[in-house]
């Protein structure tokens, strides 16, 4: 068995604007701060002798790897981004950029969430990718409309029970 992986489904290519903002500050956090207290550290590492035994340098070493990594991705990723930032014409179903809240229809828990791109998901804040499968199936839907998502968990029915656009 070899390392070959399929590759990944490509994401979406949308965001909002304040996850835009913040990946553009992540990267230049990266670029301008990070990236050179690194470097500066492993000079030093580097110039402590040999390098085989020397954990300092290696662990330096793989910590400018990963930085680099992650420059690469975030600069080519914000360059293929598009932002969505305007509210769409219909504010009275769920679209992106949408906070709605659902009733499950087993439970009756009420969820609150936000359609937002892939590359600014964060489960506590309620921040769902637009390629997550509620998402998906949120899409369009209205107040009082009822709808099936099919989850890792299983089929799940839902209602919508409200619909927001916050700017």
């Amino acid at each position: 068995m070899g390392r070959w992986r399929p590759p990944q489904p490509h994401s979406t290519a949308i965001i909002t604007p304040d996850g835009h903002a913040r990946l553009k500050a992540e990267l230049d956090e990266l670029w301008r701060v990070r990236r050179p207290e690194v470097v500066k550290a492993l000079a030093a590492a580097a110039a402590e002798g040999d390098r085989s035994e020397n954990a300092e340098y290696t662990y330096r070493k793989k910590q400018l790897g990963e930085i680099d990594r992650r420059v690469r991705y975030l600069s080519k990723r914000l360059e293929s981004l598009r932002v969505v930032g305007d509210r769409p014409s219909d504010c009275g179903a769920i679209f992106f950029g949408a906070w709605f809240e659902i009733e499950h229809a087993d439970s009756g828990e009420i969820k609150r969430y936000r359609i937002v791109g892939p590359d600014e998901t964060d489960a506590e804040l309620g921040y769902i990718s637009i390629d997550s499968p509620l998402a998906r199936a949120a899409l369009k839907k209205r107040i009082d409309d009822e709808f099936v998502a099919e989850l890792p968990s299983g089929r799940c029915g839902f209602v919508v029970v409200d619909i927001r656009y916050e700017a």
